[in-house]
C-alpha cells in the first residue's frame, strides 16, 4: 500500500482554503487504497501530524487540536523520506513513517509557489502536481502574463510595478496605468483567492487599490477591466503528453469581480455542481451534501457546466490544453479566463497550480469520478519521478584532480 503524505496549511493568507481542500481530497481515498498520513503546516511554519487533523471540526480550537498532534519534519537529505518525531524518547521510534508520494495541497505562499516543490526536488520524492518552475509562474501573475504573451496566449493589457517604485515615481507609473484606460483592476501579484483585488474606475480608485494590493506584497499587477465581463474556469490535468480538459463552469458574482466572499461563503450552486457543500468523514470518496456548507469553492454560484456555444466551450479548453502544456504543468491545475460576451474575446486570466478542491466538481461534472483522478496523478507523479531519477545530475570530471583548479586565487589572501 502507498503511503501518502498529505501536506496542507501553511505560511498564506489561503491557510484555512487550503484545510478544506486538502481535508475534502483526503475523504475522497477509499480507505484500503492508500495509507494518508496528514500533515499539517501551521501559519508560524511548524509540521504536526496525526488523526485528529482529518476532522474539520476539530480546527475550531486549534490550540487544542495541536496538543493532540506530534510535530514532525522532515530532513533535506537526498533519499531520506522519513517522516520524524521533532521530540522522542526511548519508547518512541525516532521515525513517524516513511512517505511514498508527497501530494501538497497549499494554496498560495510557500506552498503553491515552488517553494515546497523544491524541498521534494531536492530530497528526490515523488509529489503530485507540477514542478517548481511551473508552480512559480501559475503563482506569479506577471510570469504567468509573459509566458502567455510569448506563446501567443491570449491576455489583457497591463502593467506591473512595484510597492517602492509606485511611491517613489508616482506620476510615471500612474500615467502609465492610465494609459490603458479605465476601469482597471489591481491585482497583488503573487497572491490568489481574490484577496487584495479592487476595480478602479477613476484616480482615487486607483490610488486606494494599489494601497490595498501592496499591503499583500510589493509586486502589483494593473490591467484593463474586461466589459461585458463572463467569467470562466476549466481544469486541466495529467501530464504534458497526455492531459485532459474538464468542463467548463460559470462563477457566478455578487459585484465587478469575483470576490474572496463569492468563491467560499456562497449558499449552494445555480445549475449543476455541488449543493450545499460538502460532507467531511465521507467513505469511498462519497461526496455527499451537507448542512451548512464547508465554506469551499463548492458552496459557491456556479453554473457548470458553463452555458456557451459548443465553439466557444471547445476554444477555451483548447486554450487551456495549449497553457498547462506550454508551462509545463502536472497533476491537476484550474485556469480563469475571462469573456466578453458581447466580442467573444477570450483571455487567460490567471492559472491555479493547486486549485481549490482540486476541481473536483467539474471532474465529476465532467463524468471522472474524483477518485480516479486523484489515482491518475499520483500514477503521474511517480512516473515522472522515476524518469527523473535516469538524468545525470553531475558531470564526471575532478577538475581539482586534474589541475584546473590550480590557477584560481581565494581573494588574493596569502597563506
Amino acid at each position: 500500500m502507498i503511503t501518502l503524505g498529505v501536506f496542507f496549511g501553511g505560511m498564506s493568507v489561503e491557510h484555512e482554503i487550503s484545510v478544506i481542500s486538502a481535508l475534502q481530497t483526503i475523504h475522497a481515498f477509499p480507505e484500503f487504497k492508500y495509507n494518508i498520513v496528514p500533515i499539517y503546516i501551521s501559519k508560524e511554519g511548524e509540521w504536526y501530524t496525526g488523526p485528529g487533523l482529518t476532522v474539520v471540526s476539530n480546527y475550531r480550537n486549534l490550540p487544542k487540536l495541536l496538543s493532540w498532534c506530534e510535530k514532525v519534519y522532515m530532513t533535506p537529505t537526498r533519499g531520506d523520506f522519513n517522516l520524524y518525531r521533532y521530540k522522542s524518547n526511548m519508547f518512541k521510534s525516532k521515525v513517524v513513517t516513511k512517505i511514498d508520494v508527497a501530494f501538497p495541497i497549499l494554496h498560495g505562499s510557500y506552498g503553491e509557489d515552488g517553494s515546497l516543490q523544491g524541498f521534494f526536488e531536492m530530497i528526490g520524492i515523488p509529489y503530485v502536481g507540477s514542478n517548481l518552475r511551473a508552480s512559480n509562474i501559475a503563482m506569479d501573475k506577471i510570469a504567468t502574463k509573459y509566458m502567455c504573451q510569448s506563446c501567443g496566449i491570449p491576455c489583457v493589457d497591463y502593467m506591473w510595478t512595484t510597492d517602492k517604485e509606485w511611491f517613489e515615481n508616482h506620476d510615471e507609473m500612474k500615467a502609465k496605468a492610465e494609459k490603458i484606460g479605465y476601469p482597471l483592476i489591481v491585482k497583488p501579484a503573487t497572491l490568489g483567492s481574490s484577496v487584495g483585488i479592487s476595480k478602479a474606475a477613476n484616480e482615487k480608485e486607483l490610488e486606494a487599490a494599489v494601497d490595498l494590493a501592496a499591503k499583500f506584497t510589493d509586486k502589483i499587477i494593473i490591467e484593463r477591466m474586461v466589459q461585458n465581463l463572463q467569467e470562466i474556469n476549466c481544469s486541466v490535468y495529467g501530464s504534458y503528453h497526455d492531459c485532459k480538459a474538464s468542463v467548463l463552469e460559470e462563477p457566478i458574482r455578487s459585484g465587478d469581480i469575483l470576490s474572496y466572499k463569492d468563491k467560499y461563503m456562497g449558499s449552494s450552486s445555480t445549475k449543476g455542481g455541488a449543493k450545499g457543500g460538502m460532507k467531511f468523514g465521507a467513505k469511498g470518496g462519497k461526496m455527499a451534501g451537507a448542512k451548512g456548507g464547508s465554506g469551499s469553492m463548492s458552496d459557491s454560484q456556479r453554473k457548470c457546466p458553463a452555458d456557451l456555444p459548443e465553439d466557444v466551450t471547445k476554444n477555451i479548453q483548447s486554450l487551456a490544453i495549449k497553457t498547462f502544456k506550454e508551462m509545463n504543468a502536472s497533476g491537476i491545475i484550474r485556469i480563469d479566463f475571462m469573456r466578453n460576451k458581447e466580442t467573444g474575446e477570450v483571455y487567460v486570466n490567471e492559472i491555479n497550480a493547486i486549485p481549490g478542491s482540486l476541481s473536483f466538481y467539474l471532474w465529476e461534472a465532467t463524468g471522472k469520478k474524483f477518485v480516479d483522478v486523484l489515482d491518475d496523478v499520483i500514477n503521474v507523479a511517480i512516473k515522472e519521478n522515476a524518469e527523473k531519477q535516469k538524468l545525470k545530475h553531475s558531470f564526471d570530471q575532478n577538475i581539482f584532480a586534474m589541475g584546473g583548479g590550480a590557477g584560481f586565487k581565494m581573494g588574493g589572501a596569502k597563506r
